[in-house]
């Protein structure tokens, strides 16, 4: 398991180096899923931090305070850092290919996807910031 903020640098880094935009509302989708895709395919939670269910979709509370200054702009890379040696070769498959996919998509086009999923759904309730559960992002993911 990596610490979330690990992640979001490695998300950051690629996003950078396949020349795609990354905001702050775009990285929380994308950690969103990279969970999910690590929770179906591998049977564990790629980060232990928890994720919330905001009026904006899911968040991981944070990511969002450490990149918050940057509004809706751009979130730069700042040079390499050492995530690319603490993850895996297979996880960064992983990770690889939820990125591109999901770099794809506009922030606001993630948003309206993660609100029509169940775990977003069951989870949110406006200014409570509930928890989407591992369990209900698994249960989930597998079924679809």
């Amino acid at each position: 398991m990596y610490r979330v903020m690990d992640i979001a640098r490695y998300v950051i880094e690629r996003c950078s180096a396949t020349n795609k935009t990354i905001s702050n509302l775009k990285l929380q989708k994308i950690l969103y899923f990279i969970q999910a895709e690590f929770l179906v395919s591998k049977n564990v939670p790629c980060f232990a931090e928890e994720i919330q269910a905001w009026d904006f979709g899911p968040v991981v509370p944070d990511v969002y305070y450490t990149y918050r200054m940057f509004g809706s702009a751009n979130i730069p890379c700042i040079g390499k850092s050492r995530v690319t040696q603490i993850i895996s070769s297979r996880d960064k498959e992983i990770l690889d290919g939820i990125i591109d996919e999901c770099s794809r998509y506009s922030a606001s086009a993630l948003v309206e996807l993660t609100h029509n999923q169940t775990p977003w759904i069951e989870a949110y309730k406006p200014g409570w910031n509930n928890e989407i559960t591992t369990e209900s992002i698994k249960r989930y993911f597998e079924v679809d």
